[in-house]
This record gives structure tokens, C-alpha cells and sequence, in this order.
């Protein structure tokens, strides 16, 4: 397992990570969780990534039960949770100071921890000002809850301002933030926050890698029973599969197939490893319910090194989706 720094902060977490987003709670229960947990963990895993509206707490309650029956070194481990919505109660959703800390502590409860090494602002909230939010963020730190805080899904302009208002008040800045990147969904992380790699030393830990199991090509001859998409509070997932835009999208994917083949892989395992080949990726967040999808997973690892220059460019033949960069005015 490779570790790499996350952002331009002093901690490492696995290239490789395990998330609890759809199977904790909803597919999976502590027993087949536990399975799993410990597969990713045998691969080197460090990184366990967690939310508080997950399965509704749920997900927490299961991470946090695993982790005491399993036993594992506490330092040895980088756990996040992730706050905005933790309830139906008119302060349970938001970044307000009080549902911050209340969220938190909650999570904690939850998961049977004293902190968390990673806490972030599941999305932005336009109902709060932003300096209570950076001001309760940095709250969390130093009072011991948290090591280090981030964002999810922010603007490259929400994520700068947050930062500047930390060292104006001399408070902890954001680390790191965790957006949606794959083969299919791009521009944010390579176009929109291309500044901030060097300007705050922003650190990404992605999710959805595999465009929600699209890019896994299990999709490809249509919707297979059993999956996540059939689940009743995960309709809306069926976009991805359904539709005008979804149907220019798996003509992508089954050509990715060929590619995949060529290497002698998975298509989840070329999707994964071409996130990975990103420098400014810290951890790619994957998720798996069954411990064989932990390893097939974990393999991607030993494709990047296959993704040379002639397949980059057959890759991006078939994606047609690399951002162009911004316009140099000098140049017209």
C-alpha cells in the first residue's frame, strides 16, 4: 500500500481507502461490515471514512462496533466523519456552531471514539455565516474532537474564502476536501481547484471512483438485480443508468472495456487506478460489500503502472472529457 501525504499536512493516509457511503447499515450488517473492514485493512488501509447521515447514524454505530471488537491500534488508524445532516430537528442539519458540535459529539458516541482524525463540512451551507462555520471547525480541533478538518463538494471560491478567514483570525484553515472524481466526472478537481493544490496546499480524498458502480461495467447489459439502484432510498441513483445522458456515458464504458482487458484487469480496477494516477489525489475512497470486492478493489493498486502514455491517450479518446485549461489571454 502506498501513503501519501493529504494535502500539504504533515499526515499520510493509504492511496486506498474504505468508505461506509451505501453498504454500512443499509446492505450490510457488523458481521459482513466487520469482513470487510478487515480485508481492507489486511491490504494496508488506514483510512476509514464515515458520515453522520449514513444509513442515518447507522453506518457509524457499525464502524464504531468493528473497530472495538477488532482492537486495532488506534494510531495505526485515520477515521472521518462528516457533518451536515444529523437529523430532522430545525438545529440538526447545517454548519451552525451548534449543530457542529453537537454532530460531533454524536459521532463520536457513535463510532465509541474520543476524535476523529478527520471531521468535514459534508456540504456548504448558505443558511450560515461562513466564518461561525470556520470559527466551530476550528473549535473542533482544539478541543481534542478532531486532528485535522475539510470540506465535501465545495467551490473552489467557498473553500478559499473559508481559508483566508482562518488566517485572518489566526484559527485552524481547511486540509482537505472530498469531492465526487472519476473517469466521468472531472472538472472540478482537475480544472476548478487547480490553484489551491499550490496556494493552501488542499489535499482531495475522492469518492465515487466508480461513478457509483458505472464505470465497474456491471451495468453495461442493463440493471442487474440486487443492486444498490433497487434499494428504496436510493432511486435517484438510477439516473446514472437511466436516460439520455447515461446511455453517451455506457457507450463509454463498454468501450472502456477493452482497455481493461488489454491490461489484464477489472474495469473497476482500470477506473480506480486512473483516479490514483492523479498527483493531487491523496485517497481514493472505495467501497465494497463483500470482502472479495475489498481485494479486487485493492488490486487497482498494481494497474497504475500499466496506464502509460499510449493508454492515456486511448483513454481519453474514449472519455472525450479532459478539461481545457484556462485561456491564456496573451496569447489571442
Amino acid at each position: 500500500m502506498e501513503y501519501r501525504f493529504l494535502g500539504r499536512s504533515g499526515l499520510k493516509v493509504s492511496a486506498l481507502s474504505y468508505g461506509a457511503w451505501v453498504t454500512f447499515g443499509d446492505q450490510m450488517d457488523e458481521d459482513a461490515a466487520a469482513a470487510c473492514m478487515q480485508a481492507a485493512y489486511d491490504a494496508g488501509v488506514n483510512f476509514f471514512d464515515n458520515a453522520e447521515v449514513y444509513a442515518a447514524g447507522r453506518a457509524e454505530t457499525i464502524m464504531g462496533a468493528v473497530l472495538r471488537q477488532k482492537g486495532w491500534q488506534r494510531t495505526d488508524l485515520v477515521i472521518s466523519t462528516k457533518i451536515f445532516w444529523g437529523g430532522s430537528g430545525p438545529n440538526d442539519r447545517g454548519l451552525s456552531r451548534k449543530h457542529i458540535v453537537e454532530g460531533t459529539d454524536a459521532a463520536l458516541d457513535r463510532l465509541q471514539l474520543d476524535y476523529v482524525d478527520l471531521v468535514y463540512c459534508h456540504r456548504p451551507d448558505t443558511d450560515t455565516p461562513l466564518a461561525e462555520t470556520v470559527r466551530a471547525m476550528s473549535y473542533l480541533i482544539d478541543s481534542g474532537r478532531a486532528f485535522y478538518w475539510g470540506t465535501s463538494e465545495w467551490s473552489a471560491e467557498q473553500i478559499r474564502e473559508a481559508y483566508h478567514i482562518a488566517r485572518r483570525e489566526r484559527l485552524v484553515p481547511p486540509t482537505m476536501e472530498q469531492p465526487q472524481y472519476n473517469m466521468l466526472h472531472r472538472e472540478r478537481v482537475e480544472k476548478e481547484y487547480a490553484r489551491l493544490y499550490d496556494e493552501i496546499g488542499l489535499g482531495t480524498t475522492i469518492w465515487s471512483p466508480l461513478g457509483s458502480g458505472l464505470l465497474s461495467g456491471k451495468y453495461n447489459d442493463g440493471l442487474p438485480d440486487g443492486s444498490r439502484m433497487t434499494l428504496p432510498s436510493y432511486e435517484w441513483l438510477r439516473n446514472i443508468v437511466q436516460g439520455e445522458q447515461a446511455e453517451a456515458n455506457l457507450a463509454k464504458v463498454r468501450q472502456l472495456a477493452a482497455v481493461a482487458a488489454d491490461l489484464g484487469c477489472t474495469q473497476a480496477q482500470l477506473a480506480i487506478a486512473w483516479c490514483l494516477k492523479n498527483p493531487h489525489v491523496s485517497s481514493v475512497i472505495t467501497g465494497a460489500s463483500r470482502p472479495e470486492q475489498v481485494v479486487e478493489n485493492m488490486a487497482a493498486a498494481e494497474v497504475v503502472s500499466l496506464i502509460d502514455a499510449q493508454v492515456d491517450t486511448r483513454l481519453e479518446e474514449i472519455l472525450g472529457n479532459r478539461p481545457t485549461p484556462e485561456p491564456n489571454m496573451r496569447d489571442w
